[in-house]
């Protein structure tokens, strides 16, 4: 039976996530591991049987993240909210941060963003630039309405040097352009909220 053991340094290149991701998949249960002193160690087979849990199944819809049941009172993660007019990039940004132990919420448009933000507080907005109807910047000064103090991470396929500016004058903590890769968005996540 092959026993392969994999360090965290493997892990954090097998997986392409950073390693505060690591220790909270460890404390949540989620990838098992093995302390041998100062150093984790992981089977390679639980890492890949947690990756294949992770994968859809093509029997029905899994339950979204922005639907999963919210920890317990004390055990509070930060809450996410992803705005973005295009599904496929609304899932792969839910999917992931919830992946990184985030409580995640999305959005398809500015609007319902902004009615989203008035029933629940958020520690994270990511928010698209271009979008039909009302734009990132305008979701982001609304959203400075609410909470002044606001962490914002813009994604857009297409960057301008004025939108740029106007981000930061908006005072944004990151900005994403598309295409992205997973660790970008959960450095950036993480960075955002001053993890």
């Amino acid at each position: 039976m092959d026993e392969t053991f994999l360090t965290t340094e493997e892990v954090l290149e097998y997986l392409q996530v950073n390693l505060r991701t690591v220790y909270r998949l460890i404390k949540a249960g989620k990838i098992p591991a093995v302390r041998v002193g100062r150093q984790w160690r992981f089977r390679k087979r639980d890492i890949d049987a947690w990756l294949d849990s992770q994968r859809p199944r093509g029997g029905g819809p899994r339950p979204s993240p922005a639907t999963a049941p919210r920890p317990a009172a004390g055990m509070t993660r930060p809450r996410i909210l992803v705005v973005d007019d295009e599904a496929s990039i609304r899932d792969l940004l839910a999917k992931t941060l919830a992946l990184a132990e985030y409580d995640v919420d999305v959005a398809p448009d500015g609007r319902s963003a902004l009615e989203r933000m008035r029933l629940y507080p958020y520690d994270l907005l990511i928010a698209d630039l271009k979008m039909p109807g009302m734009d990132g910047l305008a979701v982001i000064r609304e959203a400075k309405r609410y909470k002044a103090d606001l962490p914002v991470i813009i994604i857009t396929g297409f960057s301008t040097e004025s939108s740029a500016i106007e981000a930061v004058n908006l005072g944004v903590a990151g900005y994403l352009t598309k295409p992205f890769r997973v660790p970008q968005v959960l450095a950036a996540a993480a960075k955002a909220l001053g993890e």
